[in-house]
């Protein structure tokens, strides 16, 4: 059975700790199981983590207030993870990986040029969160006396990294099972957590942050939108193509959107309420975000914190590096599929190691990466929102793997508004705290959008717009014509 073909004869029940046979196939009715209910496991827990309250601090960076950033937030988080759940649509139609599912727009190999960006952009949060766990346990480490040093963080990265490339190579079953007691452990941790610093909390500091402009809460939407929903957008049919055909369309939207967003929201809110009690502790919050929330906690809560972080954060790992497998193997990479998790493994700790031992700034690097790769996914976005919406039949999915069926070889004419729409897009972005991305904006002055609008990254939204629009309006005879062979 070759990766590119119908599992026909996979084993119908997967146990947990059996390599998946699964790679980027059509998954086959006999295999296919559950309700849009159980996707709100995997979603949940690769979101709970208390990653989530540092982003209290990097929407307060954008020099908004603690009820602007609330609404930007609500916002940024619902809509952002809606857009996964309208995608994961495309999953229980297609039985097919995300990745493969965009052949229908862009062609059998005019896809791979997506598939190269999906690639980078799960690998690159694949191993944001391994630094971040990375530090965080060298950090209570050190509080407790037990380190801190180079030691302690090579041995927190192989743990981090053998608990993600585990739940990557193994596959599905494993993956929504540890996914399943990740969320329990981490959302009664995460409250006790809560339960303990809620007292720092010093509401009048907070409600006394002045209000920043427009353009400011709109740099602040679309950062918050691109750490969350538009960051697994190019993963949201991954988990869905499991589900019977018969499932509610409705169901895995709701599903999808709610598991997504409901932690985050939650995180979301109570780290704009830390951060802005606290100048001191948002500042050490962008040089390690998880870590520096260790400080404020008792002695005798670190060990239960590290555990919440880690679990946390190898819970969004996890997801990433199963979807950047099958995004490796849709680019045509033929290796087995649990080989492409382990090679985006070794991947994730050349990265570690590098920002760990080698770089800083972690901020300054994080927004530059998420705002950079998070144009051309905005764009691919919004081809494939506009192509699924007007899809009126299931894939045919035998033509998603050959470039002489009705999908075709290469649609140029999605591949130019992908080219066109980063372009123009990163010409509307800046990343002034990554030096290697000084180069972006250049659209700026042009379209006397300088000053006060260089910070707000429109470009984020207007390359999710295009890509959108464009393909609406012009893809439609060409998703009829398909639809019609």
């Amino acid at each position: 059975m070759t990766h590119e073909t119908t599992a026909a004869d996979a084993a119908a029940e997967v146990r947990p700790f059996q390599v998946e046979a699964n790679g980027i196939n059509v998954i086959s009715d006999e295999e296919r199981k559950g309700t849009p209910r159980q996707l709100f496991w995997p979603w949940f827990a690769a979101n709970v983590s208390v990653l989530g309250l540092s982003y209290g601090t990097f929407a307060l960076g954008f020099g908004i207030s603690f009820w602007q950033a609330v609404v930007v937030g609500l916002a940024g988080i619902v809509v952002s993870f809606l857009l996964c759940g309208f995608i994961a649509v495309a999953g229980k139609r297609g039985s097919a990986p995300t990745m493969v599912l965009s052949r229908a727009a862009f062609g059998v190999r005019g896809n791979r040029l997506v598939s190269l960006i999906s690639w980078m952009l799960t690998v690159g949060w694949e191993t944001v969160l391994t630094i971040l766990a990375t530090l965080a346990t060298s950090t209570v480490f050190e509080r407790l006396g037990w380190g801190g040093g180079d030691a302690t963080k090579i041995i927190a990265l192989l743990v981090v990294t053998v608990l993600t490339v585990a739940g990557g190579v193994l596959g599905f079953d494993l993956i929504m099972r540890m996914q399943a007691v990740i969320t329990i452990v981490t959302a009664v941790l995460t409250v006790i957590y809560i339960g303990f610093v809620a007292s720092r909390i010093d509401f009048g500091t907070v409600s006394a942050i002045p209000g920043g402009s427009a353009q400011n809460v709109i740099g602040a939407l679309v950062f918050l939108m691109t750490g969350f929903g538009l960051g697994w957008v190019n993963a949201a049919a991954d988990y869905s193509r499991y589900l019977p055909r018969s499932s509610s369309s409705r169901g895995v939207i709701g599903w999808t959107a709610f598991g997504s967003s409901l932690a985050p929201v939650i995180l979301l809110v109570f780290g704009l309420l830390l951060a802005g009690s606290s100048t001191e502790l948002s500042q050490a919050i962008g040089a390690d975000p998880i870590g520096a929330l260790a400080t404020i906690l008792p002695t005798w809560f670190l060990v239960p914190f590290a555990l919440v972080a880690v679990l946390g954060l190898v819970g969004g790992a996890v997801l990433n590096i199963y979807s950047s497998g099958l995004t490796l193997l849709a680019l045509g990479i033929r290796i087995p599929r649990y080989a492409a998790a382990f090679v985006d493994g070794v991947v994730v700790v050349l990265g570690t190691i590098y920002v760990v031992f080698f770089a800083n700034n972690f901020q300054g690097q994080f927004t530059g990466f998420l705002i950079t790769l998070g144009v051309p996914i905005a764009v691919w976005c919004g081809v494939m929102l506009a192509d699924v919406a007007l899809r009126r039949r299931d894939y045919t999915e035998a033509d998603l793997y050959d470039p002489n069926g009705r999908y075709g070889d290469v649609r140029w004419s999605a591949i130019a508004v992908v080219l066109a729409g980063t372009a123009i897009g990163w010409g509307l972005v800046t990343n002034t705290a990554a030096d290697w991305l000084s180069w972006q904006g250049y659209l700026l002055d042009p379209f006397g959008l300088g000053g006060a609008w260089a910070g707000a990254n429109l470009g984020v939204l207007v390359a999710l717009v295009i890509g959108f629009v464009v393909t609406l309006v012009s893809g439609r005879g060409r998703v009829r014509a398909q639809e019609e062979l």
